[in-house]
């Protein structure tokens, strides 16, 4: 029997890693099973432009994968039991069969599984969020924002509530679409507080230029239809809020056994492999693996990237019964689009501290850009530039439940 690797959900991070390992292993031995919800990619990292009205070229998985051994399943992940190693998704049905009969379900064992179901929005239990707020961590939240924000009138109120990458990049993205209406960020701390002094300057120039109103020091706690009232008791009109704050994990993995964090992220090792269970790995947001100066990665495509290399090289490699290699995963830079004429590239430690080298200006614009068409390059193109020969599964009971785990 085949090895049936199955890897729930298709970001950056899972569709590098089923992209990856069908490259690195002979399709004879295996099945790769990629689990998502959806039929294109999203390029989560440009859901701000699609929020202030961008329309983007779909990028389908089926042509993505077109060859590859990679199969599609388009369901939602509604379970995982990691004792009896089967995964519970519900197919897309037509309306009318899903109203009269509920949702189909079906059941999927795997041998090796790859847990990519990364984050959504976190409200973070303030009151009226969940009610009257936006998001925009994903597809359908970016486009609902997008049609609240293009109906509009001049002159009306906007909020954008959290001040890091997030709320930075949506906030100069709908001021500079939208420069008739009034946008303001309300950010916790200081404007860029973890910013070299020349990333402050040009943020705060670019934020002033956009004509945007920056409260600082503003920690929201409750959202109305048509107001935001912070911990200091100031009230902050809005008609549109947009809420950027941080993000929550996908809460499947809370009801399984997997030693988890605080925070509901999988515990791995620097393989990506879960700490409890050995035939689960772990990747993107939805993992807590340490980085350099035993730091936890943060929760970006700069770490789910590389995590997903580390992953899918390490289940091969122990497939194969090879050397397992490791990759080091370090931060040079966070990429800071502020809007479509302007940028920041602040330059950091390994470990992600700023460091005073910063990139600004329009030359930065175009450096992100160029990011952002690298990474979803990357994902459409998952095999390109790796060797062409494809490792054999060897030293294992395929398709067995009983599994020797494979020397590291």
């Amino acid at each position: 029997m085949q090895h049936r690797i199955v890897v729930l959900g298709a970001g950056y991070t899972g569709a590098i890693v089923a992209g990856r390992l069908a490259k690195r292993l002979h399709h004879e031995d295996v099945t790769i099973t990629l689990v998502n919800p959806e039929a294109d990619f999203v390029e989560r990292v440009r859901l701000h432009q699609i929020a202030a009205g961008e329309e983007l070229r779909p990028r389908p998985f089926g042509e993505m994968f077109a060859g590859t051994g990679v199969e599609l399943k388009l369901a939602k992940v509604t379970a995982v039991d990691v004792d009896r190693r089967t995964v519970t998704v519900t197919a897309p049905v037509a309306a009318a069969v899903a109203a009269a009969n509920g949702p189909e379900r079906e059941e999927l064992e795997y041998d090796t599984l790859v847990y990519a179901l990364g984050s959504g929005w976190n409200d973070g239990g303030v009151p009226g969020t969940a009610e009257h707020a936006d998001e925009i961590s994903s597809r359908p939240g970016a486009l609902r924002l997008r049609d609240r924000l293009a109906a509009l009138d001049a002159g009306r109120p906007v909020v954008v509530v959290g001040g890091g990458l997030t709320g930075l990049e949506a906030a100069t993205e709908i001021a500079e679409t939208r420069p008739d209406l009034d946008v303001a960020l309300a950010a916790h701390g200081a404007l860029g507080a973890w910013l070299s002094e020349k990333g402050r300057a040009h943020l705060r120039k670019v934020v002033d230029g956009l004509g945007i109103t920056v409260h600082e020091h503003a920690a929201v706690d409750a959202v109305e239809a048509d107001r935001v009232t912070t911990a200091d008791g100031r009230t902050i009109p809005a008609e549109v809020t947009v809420w950027t704050t941080g993000f929550a994990v996908h809460p499947i993995a809370r009801a399984t056994a997997l030693e988890l964090t605080d925070l509901d992220q999988i515990v791995v090792d620097t393989t990506m492999r879960s700490v409890s269970h050995p035939d689960v790995y772990a990747v993107g947001d939805a993992a807590m693996a340490m980085g350099p100066g035993d730091k936890p990665l943060r929760m970006s495509c700069a770490s789910g990237v590389p995590m997903a290399w580390q992953a899918a090289d390490a289940i091969a490699a122990r497939l194969a019964g090879t050397k397992v290699p490791h990759i080091g995963i370090r931060y040079s830079q966070q990429c800071i689009s502020l809007g479509r004429k302007e940028g920041l590239i602040q330059f950091v430690t390994a470990d992600d501290r700023a460091v005073e080298r910063a990139l600004t200006g329009r030359l930065a614009a175009r450096y992100k850009e160029l990011i952002c068409k690298g990474a979803a390059w990357g994902v459409a193109n998952p095999t390109v530039g790796m060797p062409s020969r494809r490792r054999r599964v060897v030293g294992q009971e395929t398709g067995s439940r009983a599994r020797t785990e494979a020397a590291v």
